[in-house]
Parts: C-alpha cells; sequence; structure tokens
C-alpha cells in the first residue's frame, strides 16, 4: 500500500462507516429495487447506487460510457438476472469485464411467460413475491460477507432483521387479499409483471403486453383484453409507473373499467414517493389492489 492510500484508508477508520464504505467504493445495483435490498443488508458499512434509478425501466435501458466506469470500479455489481437486463453483456464488456457480478435471483423458481407459446421466456420480476425478495437477500448478504470479512457480523444480522420484516409484509400481503372478494380478483395491468404476485397470493392478472415493455401490445391483444375485460366483468386496470398511459387510458375508455392507483411493478419511486423502499412498494400496490377491488 503506498503512502496516499495508507491515509485514506486510516482517514476511513477514524471517520466511521460511511467513510469506510467510500473508502471501499460503491457497490453498484442495476435497478432502484435491487440497489434498495443491497441497502438495506449492508447499512451504514457499504455504499451503494443504481444503474436504472427510480422511475426508471430496466427493460429498456441503454447504458452510457459513463455507468461502464461506474462498474468498473465498483466491488461488485448487483444484477437481477432472469434476462431482465439484456444489455448487461455489453455494459459489462465496457467496463473492462472485471466486474465481479452477483445475480440475486439465484435459486429462484422462474415462471415461463406461457405467452410466448414455447416457454422459452422467462418472467423476471421474480422479486413481486415475497419469498423470492426473501432468496435474493440471502444471495446479497453472502456476497457482501465475501466482499468485506470484516463485516459479516453486521451484514448476517442486518439480513437476519430483514428477513423477519419481509415474512411480516408477507403476511400482510395474504391478510389484505383475503379481504377481497373471490369474484373480483381480476386485475388489468399494462404489462406482465405481476405473475409471481399471482401465483403467490391468488390474484389473477392480465395484460396486453407480455413481461417486458420492449414490445408493443398489438391491435388484436388490445381487441383481446377488451372482450375479456366486458366478458368477465373485470373490474380495475391499472397504470404501471415505467409503463406508457395511453393504452391503459384506451382500455378504461372502451371497457368501463376504473382506473385504480398507479402501481409500482419494475422500479422504485422517488424518496419523497409512495414506493420509496422495497416494503413501500409491497404495500402501497397491495392497498392499491384492494382499494379498487373491495
Amino acid at each position: 500500500m503506498n503512502r496516499r492510500s495508507f491515509l485514506l484508508s486510516a482517514a476511513a477508520l477514524l471517520a466511521g462507516p460511511s467513510a469506510q464504505a467510500q473508502a471501499r467504493g460503491e457497490m453498484i445495483a442495476s435497478m432502484s429495487i435491487i440497489a434498495d435490498l443491497v441497502a438495506q443488508v449492508g447499512g451504514g458499512r457499504i455504499s451503494v447506487g443504481s444503474l436504472v434509478g427510480p422511475g426508471g425501466d430496466a427493460h429498456v435501458f441503454q447504458p452510457a460510457p459513463a455507468d461502464a466506469r461506474r462498474v468498473a470500479q465498483a466491488p461488485a455489481l448487483f444484477v437481477n438476472g432472469l434476462g431482465l437486463e439484456g444489455w448487461l453483456p455489453r455494459l459489462v464488456q465496457a467496463s473492462g469485464g472485471k466486474a465481479r457480478i452477483v445475480t440475486v435471483s439465484t435459486g429462484v423458481k422462474p415462471i415461463r411467460d406461457e405467452a410466448d407459446g414455447h416457454g422459452h421466456d422467462v418472467d423476471p420480476h421474480a422479486w413481486q413475491d415475497v419469498a423470492n425478495a426473501k432468496i435474493y437477500v440471502a444471495n446479497i448478504r453472502d456476497a457482501l460477507v465475501a466482499a468485506d470479512p470484516d463485516g459479516a457480523a453486521n451484514f448476517t444480522q442486518r439480513a437476519k432483521d430483514y428477513l423477519q420484516t419481509l415474512d411480516a409484509l408477507d403476511a400482510e400481503i395474504r391478510a389484505g387479499v383475503a379481504t377481497i372478494p373471490t369474484e373480483r380478483r381480476r386485475i388489468i395491468t399494462s404489462h406482465d409483471a405481476f405473475g409471481y404476485f399471482a401465483k403467490a397470493y391468488g390474484l389473477a392478472f392480465i395484460a396486453p403486453q407480455g413481461v417486458s415493455t420492449e414490445t408493443e401490445a398489438s391491435s388484436r391483444d388490445v381487441a383481446r383484453i377488451i372482450r375479456q375485460i366486458k366478458a368477465e366483468k373485470v373490474p380495475a386496470v391499472f397504470l404501471e409507473n415505467v409503463s406508457d398511459p395511453r393504452l391503459m387510458n384506451q382500455v378504461a375508455r372502451e371497457t368501463g373499467a376504473r382506473i385504480g392507483e398507479a402501481v409500482f411493478s419494475d422500479s422504485l419511486s422517488p424518496k419523497d414517493g409512495p414506493a420509496s423502499t422495497y416494503v413501500a412498494m409491497m404495500r402501497h400496490n397491495l392497498n392499491a389492489f384492494t382499494q379498487a377491488l373491495r
């Protein structure tokens, strides 16, 4: 270690956890939801930033040269996997290819996109089931311990505490959905981001688009959805924070279905919004669903 590096490290140790985190370098997450989970486990011992920030859409993100520089300097890059970050290989190559990549969905049982017809496409939105978010947290904990063994006890305890919070959240969602009459548990959303939520908690979601916002819904898809809403008397449609509202407004106009409060699927809200953390996002969506469907 040269004299400058030694002095920086010594100053960080004297200054406390936040300065130590900056000295170690910024962890990078692919999107805001994962960044929050990393922050929950890491606490003040780490610094974490997000490539796709609040309100951004990871499906269509286009990395800039500055993003490659951030990744090149990061101790680790935390990504969702399951095909969400199609831009990841290009970014890693542009960064020099030395980034330590942590796929937080490792161990999740993926849902196949049945709309594909061949089961080739995987639904990447696994965090919409809290049980999967717990898998994310365990993978994040293990990666942080490997990157910073001196912080193992801190990361392990924070992960344990947060997993208890997620257990309570899971129970809260189940109790909330139970208040919705069974015949009204059908929802229209702009793209198919809630498959894991549907499977875990017993709601049916219908979407004109598939699991990615990269593809536009065809007029045939929209017409089919409109017919289905009318036939099944689907009570509400929901706009997502990462989607163009025009499609869902058209569906609502032609069916008379109620437009519920905006929900968050692929991204958190800014800090002053209603879904600034993963837990707040899930609670906000649950409240939006229950208020519109009860």
